[in-house]
This record gives C-alpha cells, structure tokens and sequence, in this order.
C-alpha cells in the first residue's frame, strides 16, 4: 500500500479526522491482514494510527529534516509494524507500532545528517539522540555545584551515564559539533581565495607515471608479438583463437576445426606458452603474468 504524499497540513488534518479504533475492533482488522492479507483492513489500521506516526515525527523536527520526509518515515515505519503485528500476544497495535515508527524516523534522521555515515551501533544510535540532552543535564548539574567541566571531564561523564566506550562518545561529539562543508567553498572570504578541493591531493597517476607505463606497454606488446610469431603456424594459431580474442574459442571447438581431438589441442597450446615463455625470459620477468 502506497503512502499518500500529499503535504503535511493536509495529511495532519486527514489523520486527525481518523476514526479511533476500539480494542476489540484492532485486533479483528489485524486478524484480518494477518490471515487473509485484507487491504482494506491494512488501510483502516493504518489510517486509524497515522496520527501517532505524525506526532511522533514532530518530535525530530529539530534535528533537520523536512517534516514532510519525516512523516513519510514514519508511515512506513507504521506498515512494517502493521504488517508484522501477530495479534495473539495480546499487546495493542499502538504500543507495538511505536517501536518501529521511531526505528525508521530515527534511521532516516541518521542516514541524513552527514554525508559521512554517523553509526548504526546500538551505542551510537543512542548517543546520537540522547548525547546532547544528558550533556545539558550534567552541565546544568555542575554549574549548580559551582563547577566547570571542560571537555574530556564531560565526556567522560557522558561516558559513564550512557553506559557505552569513551572512544565512542568522543567520536560522536565530534561528528554533532560540525555540519558537512563543500568542498567548492573557498578557504578564505576573498574572492580570489581557493577552493578546498584545490588541497586535496590527487590520487590518479601522475603524468611521468602515466608516459613510463604507455612505454613499458608498448615494449611489451612488442616482445608478445616476437614471441608468438616465432611459433609454429598450427601452435600460434591457437594462440591467437585462445587468447587474443574478444571471446575465446574452447578446446573442443578448435580441435573440430583442425581435426584434432580436445586434449591434442591443449597439449598444443601448453606447448606453445612453453616456447613463448622461454622467449620472453631472455627479454622481461615482467610478462610471466600473461601465462597465469
């Protein structure tokens, strides 16, 4: 079932006018879905909850992202609840389907806020949503004592309170104190001042590397061809049907061609890189790759 995209006034507005279910009624829609994969039934729970997905939604406003992309979360969030709900453990709908509207607001909130991807981990997912909050409490804390805490003291608070490694609340204060830059800004507010892409360094080949690996090619293609052309015709024809087309012949093709059974074919070719080997090892070590 499709999600309605219309915008989120409309969508509020609709979900407030919803009927509110009853628990007896819930449990016959989600025996329904469950049992009989009854749209209508999915579309009448739905409905009926898309009010608690919107509020929920509203409350990670603040980290962001647009109230629209919020909500379409959350109303997925609401269908895997609504399509994994087993109504025979006796726990309502609503209670269920909280889990998963704030697992799914709480993992697109996450996916977005950096283009550098902030964590999946259990330790990370709630420090990323309760860092800041348990920091403002034990700063508030402090101050009341008429104590400063700088940084690492506070950290390691946090460390303590959350329960999770100080690397991990360390790194997490990091990626929450900065927001993402362009690398197409420019380093200084002159007009004239480069852009920071302009420091990185470039990691293609460099254009002596480039001419010195052009040459070692060429040199040898060279020695390959010296090598092949010094076979027997029959053995370097093989050759070439072998490895110098775009799609090799096989062993059993080659031999009706010549007349010759498949093994007689192999052992011919097995020959020939035996000669062309010899021939290449007065010339370059290099090239023992093209037998491999």
């Amino acid at each position: 079932m499709a999600l309605d995209t219309r915008n989120d006034t409309s969508l509020t507005r609709s979900a407030m006018k919803a009927e509110m279910l009853d628990a007896e009624t819930e449990l016959q829609l989600a025996y329904a879905w469950r049992d009989d994969r009854d749209e209508a039934a999915l579309h009448r729970l739905i409905n009926a909850y898309m009010r608690l997905a919107i509020s929920m939604a509203a409350r990670y406003r603040r980290y962001g992202a647009p109230m629209n992309d919020l909500v379409q979360e959350a109303g997925l969030g609401l269908m895997k609840a609504a399509d994994k709900f087993d109504p025979d453990r006796g726990v309502r709908f609503s209670t269920y389907a909280v889990w998963w509207i704030k697992a799914s607001i709480q993992d697109y909130v996450m996916r977005n806020w950096s283009m550098v991807r902030t964590g999946s981990t259990s330790n990370q997912k709630s420090l990323f949503f309760n860092m800041r909050r348990i920091q403002a409490r034990l700063e508030r804390e402090a101050a009341a004592q008429g104590a400063r805490l700088d940084r690492h003291q506070l950290n390691q608070l946090i460390s303590t309170e959350a329960g999770v490694p100080l690397r991990d609340v360390e790194l997490m204060d990091g990626r929450l104190s900065g927001a993402d830059f362009s690398l197409n800004a420019t380093q200084s507010t002159e007009d004239e001042g480069r852009e920071w892409i302009d420091a990185l360094e470039d990691e293609g080949a460099q254009a002596a590397e480039v001419v010195e690996d052009r040459h070692d090619r060429a040199q040898l293609r060279e020695w390959l061809m010296i090598a092949l052309n010094e076979l027997p015709e029959r053995e370097r024809f093989i050759v070439r049907e072998r490895k110098l087309r775009d799609k090799p012949r096989t062993l059993e093709n080659l031999g009706e061609e010549l007349g010759l059974s498949k093994e007689r074919v192999r052992q011919l070719e097995a020959s020939a890189f035996q000669k062309m080997r010899k021939s290449l090892e007065t010339r370059s070590d290099e090239v023992q790759h093209f037998f491999a």
